[in-house]
């Protein structure tokens, strides 16, 4: 059975963002994941996380500029925050974007950031992830698809770095989503679901049947988190009910 975390970026969008964790916790996620906590303080968000029982799954690096070349110092110092703001959590995975970019140098310039980051993330602890995005949502990205990611990540040849795989870009870029999950489970370190074609909470209307995909992660033997990384279409609540059958439960009342 997958363990979901809520990404606290997207759901409940209705209510105020350090009020989500107590929302996410009632309803049974023990796991969430936040984009960009960096308008809050690391402590608040720390204590925040304590204060519902949840573990913090990641926090992205920001500004997303890995693979941009001459932009080094600013990655460098997203992941400088970054970092401080997962170990006050307790969170081990720093998601590092690779940014818009088409220069002949970015692979290069990214492979070498990383190595950096790398150094700086492992006395903490922490793990580098590394998402590539489809290029419909996000034209010009450089990191677009898996076995891309994982040419970069033998380049950096570290083993703190990486791949976090969201199902509904690897839909839109690759699909064959079971094949292309256990071949890349070695490298794998935290996966992301959403509807594909539209970007909402997992139903019967679409392309992905996350059940049979949640079968194959269990089959494989992947035991790490599974985030809900979505947009709902309606209430979050009520975007739940594919939830209910692994521990969560949508129907509880709000107070």
């Amino acid at each position: 059975m997958p363990k979901l975390a809520a990404n606290l970026s997207m759901m409940f969008s209705d209510i105020d963002m350090l009020d989500r964790f107590e929302m996410a916790a009632r309803v049974g996620f023990r796991g969430a994941e936040i984009q960009n906590p960096y308008a809050y303080a690391s402590a608040e968000i720390a204590q925040t996380y304590r204060d519902n029982a949840l573990e913090a799954v990641r926090f992205n690096t920001s500004p997303g500029v890995g693979a941009v070349p001459g932009l080094e110092k600013q990655f460098e110092g997203g992941i400088i925050r970054a970092v401080d703001y997962a170990e006050a959590a307790g969170c081990s995975q720093t998601p590092c974007q690779a940014g818009q970019s088409s220069d002949p140098r970015s692979e290069f310039t990214f492979v070498s950031n990383l190595q950096r980051a790398s150094a700086q993330a492992r006395p903490r602890g922490g793990h580098l992830l590394l998402k590539p995005l489809n290029i419909h949502d996000n034209p010009g990205y450089f990191l677009t698809g898996s076995e891309q990611t994982r040419r970069v990540i033998d380049l950096v040849g570290e083993d703190n770095v990486f791949l976090q795989y969201e199902i509904y870009h690897m839909q839109i870029m690759e699909g064959s989503l079971a094949k292309t999950l256990t071949a890349n489970l070695d490298i794998i370190s935290h996966i992301q679901i959403a509807r594909v074609p539209v970007r909402r909470e997992p139903g019967d209307t679409q392309e992905i049947p996350c059940p049979y995909l949640f079968d194959v992660l269990d089959d494989a033997g992947y035991d790490r988190w599974v985030a809900c990384e979505y947009h709902a279409l309606g209430e979050s609540l009520a975007g739940l009910s594919l939830a209910r059958a692994y521990g969560i439960e949508p129907s509880i009342e709000r107070t």
